[in-house]
């Protein structure tokens, strides 16, 4: 699907039925048509060539996203919890030209605009001419947490994503997608917005704080629940994080059923059978997926029809998959144009993804980690640590985990409470059960309490949920392993001995 066949899509559609909806507005497919093609009109008037949004979830954002597709411009979603340095840098990084975002109070902005009922305001900006591949049309940077992020040029293949995403949930007939995520997150815009819009469903943007959001760092998931219940909504998407809190919050209430529910996409990282298993008793169909902003997002998802607990699912229609001599996963059929930064025009038929895994018999593709962190022991052992915190993570105790080891002859972890009134013993209780039922050479031999919590506000994760592990290994180097692992670094009280389990130990 092309910018043109898309557009096609959309006007389609009857154009009375509700397309987007926000906390305080709502938009007909007709309505919304006209206000993209007014905003269009705006932008191109103004000459614009690269425009950053700076705005909320919403039905303005949405507007404004589809206006800049439709004019042919690049758009570069700027998401609210990056720091104003980390802003700056994209900005700069992007050669963004205007900046479209809310009204500030007392202040006199270049151009006020009418997007959905707000006033925002245009404001134009003096840049370089940066290089990027011919075509681009998105921009979307694959961290939010370091100083120079790279950014990932697409183009009309992030709408070939949505089409297939749209073809493959057809048979569940979702006509209310709620967006739980920032819709700067390539996910989210691709599978939240784009898909349902071109299935004709309602597109349901309320304000990130009425579904538990709280910038980057904070999850409600009662505020979560209690949105799908409210808006009626068939489908959302979520972090593994907020999976695993939202069920544990389920099953610690006893919450009664959500009756209209039907799909709860997972993605961003690796979930594992444990937490999917975990959701489902508590009444939330969660399926796992797995993508990469380099090829587009989304290229595999479990599904109702096609479903194996455990795996990311089977290829999308517009996917190729293949897993290399090393064990490494190549994608292609919906690239990225290439890199910002660089107008190199013709990229590899197939991309390197840099993610470990295999494809089963029955076609379903299984994450194993990431090919850069795969730990060497002193013992010559090859462990994925994605493996390993999967284990611990299936602990209702834990949160978060990253293990530690390469060059080491024993494995180390630093993990984060699910519950800030979680004792040690409850954390040392859900390591031994994870050590249960891995080998030994892949067991936990020590851990420690994390001293900040793993999300992109703290520098201790990427936007989207995955753990940075160098600046957690850089703020607990004090206290991973024992004296006689490594000598140079001393053992503080925080740091913890686990006993090997035993047989006995309740699996």
């Amino acid at each position: 699907m092309n910018t043109q066949e898309f557009f096609a899509q959309l006007r389609s559609h009857p154009p009375r039925e509700p397309a987007v909806q926000g906390s305080n507005a709502a938009l007909s497919y007709g309505a919304l048509l006209d206000a993209v093609d007014t905003l269009a009109e705006v932008l191109l008037a103004s000459r614009v060539r690269i425009l950053a949004t700076r705005l909320p979830n919403g039905p303005a954002w949405v507007v404004a996203d589809l206006a800049a597709l439709r004019a042919g411009l690049v758009h570069v979603p700027l998401p609210l919890f990056f720091t104003a340095e980390q802003q700056a840098f994209v900005l700069g990084a992007a050669g963004a030209d205007a900046v479209l975002e809310e009204m500030a109070p007392r202040a006199v902005p270049a151009r006020t605009v009418s997007v959905a009922g707000e006033r925002l305001a245009l404001s134009r900006r003096v840049t370089l001419v940066v290089p990027m591949p011919g075509g681009t049309r998105k921009i979307t940077f694959t961290s939010g947490t370091t100083a120079t992020p790279k950014g990932v040029c697409l183009g009309d293949a992030m709408l070939s994503v949505a089409d297939s995403l749209m073809q493959a949930l057809s048979t569940l007939t979702v006509r209310r997608h709620l967006c739980a995520l920032p819709l700067p997150l390539l996910l989210e815009n691709i599978a939240g917005v784009y898909a349902p819009l071109a299935a004709g469903a309602t597109v349901v943007v309320p304000a990130t704080e009425s579904v538990g959001l709280a910038g980057s760092s904070g999850f409600n998931p009662a505020a979560l629940d209690a949105a799908v219940r409210r808006q009626r909504a068939d489908s959302v998407i979520v972090l593994p994080q907020m999976l695993r809190a939202w069920s544990a919050w389920r099953a610690a209430t006893r919450a009664t059923p959500l009756p209209t529910l039907k799909f709860v996409a997972v993605g961003g990282a690796h979930v594992g059978s444990t937490a999917m298993a975990q959701a489902r008793l508590v009444g939330l169909p969660a399926y796992e997926g797995y993508g990469l902003s380099e090829a587009g997002s989304v290229q595999t998802l479990n599904l109702p029809h096609g479903d194996r607990p455990g795996s990311a699912g089977k290829a999308l229609p517009h996917a190729r998959l293949r897993i290399d001599g090393d064990g490494q996963i190549w994608a292609a059929g919906s690239l990225m144009l290439g890199y910002l930064g660089s107008d190199r025009a013709v990229l590899p038929a197939w991309w390197a993804t840099g993610d470990l895994g295999r494809i089963d018999a029955d076609g379903f593709l299984h994450i194993e980690g990431r090919r850069r962190n795969v730990l060497i022991t002193s013992f010559g052992r090859n462990v994925s640590p994605e493996w390993v915190e999967s284990e611990l993570q299936a602990s209702p105790a834990i949160a978060n985990a990253v293990v530690f080891g390469d060059g080491q002859p024993a494995l180390a972890a630093v993990l984060w409470p699910a519950r800030a009134q979680a004792g040690d013993d409850d954390l040392a209780h859900a390591v031994a059960q994870a050590n249960a039922r891995l080998p030994d050479y892949a067991r936990v031999a020590s851990w420690r309490r994390g001293r900040s919590p793993f999300t992109a506000a703290s520098g201790m994760a990427t936007a989207n949920g995955r753990p940075r592990r160098e600046a957690i290994a850089r703020l607990h180097a004090d206290g991973l392993f024992t004296e006689e692992d490594t000598p140079e670094i001393p053992n503080l009280p925080e740091h913890h001995e686990v006993p090997r389990p035993t047989a006995g130990v309740d699996r």
